[in-house]
């Protein structure tokens, strides 16, 4: 009798040890997830870090690198030859005469203010062709957050489509100042090379004076 109850006293322990060891292991797999898991949320070390188009150049859309003059420089040019379009993007009534008349404060070529076709953009977006890349860069250094896309047009309109995350145009004194040497978007490509371009958009024909 005294072996049974010896006996099934160790069957208990025995058990009781299995399970602690099962325990323990399964508790460390777990803190060892839990840790990774952290450690992928707060992207230390870069852990699941995805680039999204905010953290790409030109928030994610191809950009073309700036034209060259006979000198070799690529240089901005002056805002009175920049002819533009402004189009609100956006639900908020004015917001593009707003703009609008700030940048003419500047002195860029503002042909006409419109709205543009959608009222949800989301980010400011300047639409030009192969003949205006140095103008698009001369006007998109004048804001803090818009992106650049050139299209199939061939004159040298410039539509910019005011979006909702536009909040305020770039200070002046930061803003780029003619003669100087444009700053190409980081990645950019040759304009020769930039093919399956968007289509243009009906407007009236701009060639800066």
């Amino acid at each position: 009798m005294t072996y049974q109850v010896d006996e099934r006293e160790a069957r208990k322990a025995y058990v009781r040890r299995r399970q602690t060891i099962v325990f323990s292991i399964s508790g460390a797999v777990l803190a060892v997830v839990l840790v990774i898991a952290l450690l992928f949320n707060f992207h230390v070390f870069g852990l699941g870090e995805v680039e999204t188009p905010a953290s790409q150049p030109n928030y994610g859309n191809a950009a073309p690198c700036a034209v060259k003059d006979s000198s070799g420089k690529a240089q901005y040019v002056s805002n009175a030859s920049v002819g533009i379009r402004v189009m609100n993007g956006t639900s908020h009534g004015q917001f593009a005469k707003a703009v609008g008349e700030a940048l003419a404060n500047r002195g860029f070529s503002v042909q006409k203010i419109d709205n543009y076709s959608s009222t949800d953009v989301e980010r400011t977006t300047i639409y030009f062709g192969k003949n205006a890349i140095n103008q698009a860069y001369t006007l998109i250094g004048n804001f803090t957050d818009a992106t650049m896309i050139m299209t199939a047009r061939e004159d040298q309109l410039i539509d910019v489509v005011i979006g909702a995350t536009f909040n305020d145009l770039q200070d002046t004194n930061s803003s780029p100042q003619s003669g100087k040497t444009i700053t190409n978007i980081e990645g950019c490509k040759a304009a020769d090379s930039m093919t399956k371009l968007p289509a243009d958009t009906k407007h009236d024909a701009y060639t800066a004076q």
